[in-house]
This record gives C-alpha cells, structure tokens and sequence, in this order.
C-alpha cells in the first residue's frame, strides 16, 4: 500500500478535524466563494473546509487519499443534503482522474502538503486549476513555536529516520521552497503572495485529554508513539506532549483547551 495513505487511514482523523471546525469555517469566509463557483479541496480529510464552501454555494469536489476520510465526508455532506458537495479518493501528487482547468478555485488546508512528491504536487494543483484561478494553500511552518509545527517536531524526535530521499512535508511552510516548487509549475513568483494566519482547535475537554486525540488518531503522532513505545520511550514522548499542550492552552476553563497555531497561507494567482 502506498506509504502516505497507509499513515492517514491508520487513525481516525475525524476525531481531530472536529476540533477545527469553527476555524475552517472562518478561513472559507474570507476565500470569496461565491455561488456556482468550482472548487477543488485537496487534502479535504471530511470536509472541513470542503463542507463550509458548499454551504456558500460553490461546486466543491472534495479528494482525498484516505478512504475512511472520504467515506466520512460523504456521510457528513448527506447528512446535511449538500448534493453540490462531493468525495472521492485521489493522491495529490498524481490526480488522474481529474481534468485540466477543473476547478477556479482549489484549496489545500494542511493537505497536499504532506503528500511525498512536492514538484508532482505542484505540477498537479497547477494543471487543474483555470488559467485565472487560485490555489490557496494552508502550510504549518517548521520551527515555529506554535501547537503543530511543535508536535510534529516532537514526535520525530522519536521516529526513526525517514527514508532515503525523504521530502519533510514542513518544507511547504518555507516560502523560498513554495517559490521554487510553483516556478518549476511555471507560475512566475510575483503570482505567489504569503500570509501568516491562526489556526484555533476547541476542544471541549482538559489539555491531556486534548493529547490523548493525537495519540489515538492522529496519524503521525500515532507513528511517533509506536516508534517510541518500542524503545521503552512512550512515557517520555507523552510527557512532551502534555507539557507542550499545557503550556500552550489559551482557554481560562480548566474543563476546555483552546489552543492557537500559526500557519503559512499560500495564494497562487494561476
């Protein structure tokens, strides 16, 4: 099985994406969709953004790598009678199925970025998009001192190295990095424009109980604690964790977490 679907259908990454809702939400309100407006959302785990866009009246073609996301995403849009809203599995880096100049409007929230092959990405959310279009990307940023950036740093602190040839997806958050990758596209720079913006994550439960989430369903960091608990480092790891979402907990209910985090966004003028 293709190593990156394999990572994403080991969890359940609806547990987390309910967390983020409210954000999602905010970050489709300042994307201009507007009705009958084709969107393409890559990445779209079950539809944080992909359901949001519907509800506003565009066209929105949800894909996805992970099978047990894109089944989520199509309970959640029937659910809420969104015929405009469908899924379907593709990989970011190859979306055969999907034609050229698809979509106006394509948007990626912490998805093709972690698809393995980045100049094959880039390729791709380029020829699907129209000429006069645009590719909204959300990137975390390494090294950045905020929730995921650190938690993916954390974790592969206790991973095994990556293998030869090993892109890490955090490089999508450098912007001399996401220049190169669209150049190589043919996207001239001067049609690259960058943003910092806040992610938020509610959840409705204490900071450790927040940690339990990503350590039961969220694929890399459910890959960090098999690594770890295999070499006797699981306790270690989880006290990481829990130190770093205590610390970084907003919330003034002890009974809830509201946790911020920087990411890069991204918007290509095709």
């Amino acid at each position: 099985m293709n190593a990156n679907k394999a990572l994403w259908e080991m969890g359940d990454f609806t547990q987390l994406a309910a967390t983020m809702r409210d954000s999602g939400d905010a970050l489709v309100d300042g994307l201009g969709i507007t009705p009958g407006l084709r969107v393409i959302d890559l990445g779209c785990g079950d539809g944080t953004t992909a359901i949001p866009a519907a509800q506003r009246g565009a066209h929105v073609r949800g894909i996805d790598i992970a099978a047990n996301l894109v089944q989520a995403g199509r309970k959640r849009a029937g659910a809420l009678n969104l015929a405009n809203c469908t899924f379907e599995e593709g990989d970011a880096s190859n979306l055969e199925a999907v034609e050229a100049g698809a979509c106006d409007l394509l948007v990626t929230i912490f998805g093709a970025m972690f698809a393995p092959k980045p100049h094959d990405t880039a390729k791709e959310m380029v020829r699907v998009t129209k000429p006069g279009g645009r590719i909204v990307m959300g990137n975390w940023i390494p090294g950045d001192p905020t929730l995921v950036a650190q938690i993916l740093k954390i974790s592969s602190s206790y991973s095994p190295p990556p293998p030869e040839g090993f892109v890490s997806p955090m490089r999508w958050g450098v912007e001399a990095d996401v220049i190169e990758r669209f150049g190589a596209a043919g996207v001239p720079a001067d049609r690259i424009n960058f943003a910092r913006e806040t992610y938020h994550f509610k959840y409705a439960g204490p900071p450790r109980n927040f940690v339990d989430t990503f350590e039961g369903f969220y694929g890399p960091t459910m890959k960090a604690f098999e690594a770890a608990k295999a070499n006797g480092r699981d306790g270690a790891l989880r006290a990481e964790l829990d130190a770093l979402f205590a610390a970084q907990n907003k919330s003034t209910d002890p009974g809830r977490t509201l946790i911020p985090a920087t990411y890069l966004q991204v918007t290509v003028s095709r």
